[in-house]
């Protein structure tokens, strides 16, 4: 092997982390560019354990399982679940009723054995599971990252392994830490944000899934047109039909959001009516294996600060050797400190909409963003046609690891005299435009 060689092998062996060794059992494999950092563990149901922008970690990990030996059974003392965290593919929907329902968790195969994991190339791998003989289906996922982003893209698919007719959805399952990481206790300004769909099927938008009906972290906001949940450690579960295409989990305290987006089929019958769940584990009652389950202790070793933002997939009816594949993203960026969500698009949030201050000869264009490339932005201004009046670079450099509060002061000269609008667009470092970040109506002459 001639020096080129080795030195492409090393490159690939860092990216793909066969160099890091902060475990002693877990045979752990990476994803990792400048801003992000996956951890994936194989042999614990093909689990990614970890998604880190930065140094920050969003996903909930179970201390006391960390690293141990996984049984060969894939399950714990008596049967039991092993809640290791991090993010993991189930089958929806879940229930302990029939066959046609995924009993899980624990599930001994899908969530507890060894998945095979190949490398695709040094940004790509795909993870496999064993075959399921109960649920007829052996499930995988091509997992992506990408340079100069927070993007992850993620390719699942469980394809019919049985003899027989299977319809399930993919439940893309993920995990939250929703601690106090400055203290004791739970994170107190802990929310998920997800668009209502207009069209709902439930009567208020969403439905209650497990625990009461009026938990008071349950917050609609039928102006905005948006679900906010905040953690306040009461146990629950409910489900949208959201067809807006993301969701955002975000941890208010220290200004950090999770993005999953993914693609509503309308025409589509979705388990439990639902295209996204949030899960809180907290105190409090909740109807599960056909009995009433009461929790009472607020020991985090016994019950987590976990919080669950999920997607759903809509059923696919399979025929043996049939496959079916989901896909959807994640993002992540850093944002302003106890702001909301109030939209989003393929190049960020929108925690404070655009809005424009007028001064004179002067335009002051503000609002407060989290961007999920690395970059530049551009002003774009334009006529009642939406055709481009003039574009400008102010010089402002974005990046996922701090949040954007803009404030662009711009001459209102003959040159904007027809324009009706102005677009902030998220370009790379070269200047090429990935997309739009939001947009306001402006005041010509």
């Amino acid at each position: 092997m001639n020096n080129n060689s080795w030195c492409l092998l090393l490159g690939l062996l860092l990216v793909i982390g066969y160099c890091k060794a902060d475990t002693k059992v877990w045979n752990c494999k990476y994803l990792s560019n400048d801003l992000i950092d996956l951890k994936l563990v194989p042999e614990i149901g093909g689990r990614v354990l970890q998604y880190k922008l930065g140094d920050y970690g969003f996903y909930y990990v179970n201390k006391d399982l960390y690293d141990k030996k996984p049984p060969a059974s894939g399950l714990g003392p008596e049967n039991s679940w092993l809640n290791y965290g991090g993010d993991k593919l189930w089958l929806a929907p879940q229930g302990w009723s029939n066959e046609k329902q995924w009993p899980g968790p624990p599930d001994p195969v899908l969530d507890g054995q060894p998945y095979k994991i190949e490398i695709i190339n040094n940004k790509k791998v795909r993870l496999t599971s064993r075959e399921d003989l109960r649920s007829g289906v052996k499930l995988s996922r091509t997992i992506e990252i990408f340079d100069g982003t927070t993007r992850v893209s993620i390719d699942a698919t469980m394809k019919n392994i049985d003899t027989k007719t299977r319809r399930w959805g993919i439940w893309a399952h993920t995990q939250f830490y929703a601690g106090n990481r400055h203290g004791k206790g739970y994170n107190k300004n802990y929310w998920a944000y997800c668009p209502i769909n207009e069209n709902s099927i439930f009567q208020k938008g969403y439905g209650v899934q497990y625990g009461l009906v009026n938990n008071i972290s349950y917050k609609p906001d039928y102006d905005k047109g948006i679900m906010k949940v905040h953690y306040q450690r009461r146990v629950g579960k409910i489900g949208l039909d959201s067809a807006a295409g993301w969701t955002a989990t975000v941890d208010g305290t220290d200004g950090y959001v999770f993005i999953q987006r993914f693609t509503y089929k309308p025409e589509k019958t979705y388990p439990d009516n639902s295209s996204v769940e949030i899960w809180m584990d907290g105190l409090g009652e909740f109807v599960a294996w056909g009995e009433i389950n009461r929790i009472t202790n607020d020991d985090p070793s016994v019950t987590p600060y976990n919080f669950e933002n999920e997607l759903i997939s809509p059923y696919a009816t399979l025929k043996p050797s049939e496959e079916y594949s989901f896909h959807y993203d994640w993002y992540s960026a850093k944002i302003p400190a106890r702001k909301e969500i109030v939209n989003c698009s393929n190049v960020g949030v929108i925690c404070q909409p655009l809005d424009v201050i007028y001064k004179e000869e002067e335009m002051n264009i503000t609002g407060k963003f989290g961007v999920f490339y690395e970059g530049t932005i551009k002003a774009v201004f334009l006529n009642q046609e939406e055709k481009v009046v003039k574009e400008s670079f102010p010089g402002i450099s974005v990046s996922p690891l701090e949040s954007l509060n803009l404030s662009l002061k711009i001459s209102r000269h003959k040159e904007l005299s027809q324009a009706k609008a102005v677009s902030i667009v998220v370009c790379d470092k070269n200047k090429k435009a990935l997309g739009e970040l939001d947009r306001v109506s402006i005041l010509s002459d």
